[in-house]
């Protein structure tokens, strides 16, 4: 896989974060058409789901204040004050069984290193979590967000990715790897091809982007949303050193509709 990008070496390394330059739509339709149709452009649609219960607790929030939400406690889990295990008894007793009501998805890296409830400091029932290493788009990972966005009503979804990822860093070796592991690889390549780079701080924050673009390319439900500014699909990076996530708004041209 590396040899697709190995033409690409010359150029420095950060060119795209010191320019501040975004991945541009023809670049990322390369990448896409790269990847052999990994990311799932043509996903079929859905049938029309149920709402979410009219009387649920958060029906007012816009996506806003949902990504509002999360960063702060983001802030709180950094500054080492985080509030979410104080309530997490209550809620199991008085809500769980009833449903549930989140706020937020996120699609995250399996890595053990990244408990995204404990990094936005939220309790249990406000945040609907999908992992895969490398944080990547799948069928699976696409429905199960939508199932989040058209019946659970979720505000904003993050795709997060983090600091010294195994997956980005074995996408860009390329290395002998046993059973499936490989599978994971194809997803990265093209935010290995759109950095322009090996540099796997900046292939991570990419990959995050392209993901998270993925998201709204792939899925008529989630775009939908987005259009209708009901819901806000942005991507992210977690630093396991600090525990700081910076959030990373997806460039408009790497939406490939509307």
């Amino acid at each position: 896989m590396c040899s697709d990008v190995d033409g690409m070496h010359d150029q420095p390394h950060g060119t795209q974060e010191e320019d501040g330059a975004a991945p541009s739509r023809r670049a990322f339709l390369t990448a896409m058409t790269m990847a052999g149709g990994v990311a799932m452009a043509a996903l079929p649609s859905v049938p029309a789901m149920a709402a979410p219960p009219a009387d649920g607790p958060d029906a007012s929030m816009t996506p806003d204040a949902a990504l509002a939400e999360i960063v702060a406690g983001n802030a709180r889990f950094v500054a080492g004050k985080p509030t979410a295990h104080l309530q997490d008894l209550s809620i199991i007793k008085a809500r769980a069984a009833e449903g549930q009501w989140p706020v937020v998805g996120v699609l995250s890296c399996a890595d053990s290193r990244v408990p995204v409830e404990m990094v936005f400091d939220e309790y249990i029932g406000r945040l609907f979590v999908t992992r895969i290493a490398g944080n990547i788009t799948t069928p699976e990972i696409v429905a199960s967000l939508e199932y989040g966005v058209a019946v659970l009503g979720l505000k904003a979804l993050v795709v997060m990715g983090h600091s010294n990822c195994g997956a980005v860093k074995a996408a860009i070796d390329n290395p002998e790897v046993p059973g499936q592991i490989s599978a994971l690889f194809p997803a990265i390549l093209p935010a290995l091809y759109l950095a322009r780079s090996k540099d796997a701080v900046i292939v991570t924050r990419t990959n995050a982007l392209v993901q998270a673009a993925t998201l709204v390319n792939a899925s008529p439900v989630i775009e939908e949303k987005v259009k209708a500014g009901t819901l806000k699909v942005v991507a992210a990076v977690y630093d396991v050193a600090t525990g700081k996530v910076d959030m990373l708004p997806v460039p408009a041209d790497m939406l490939m509709r509307g």
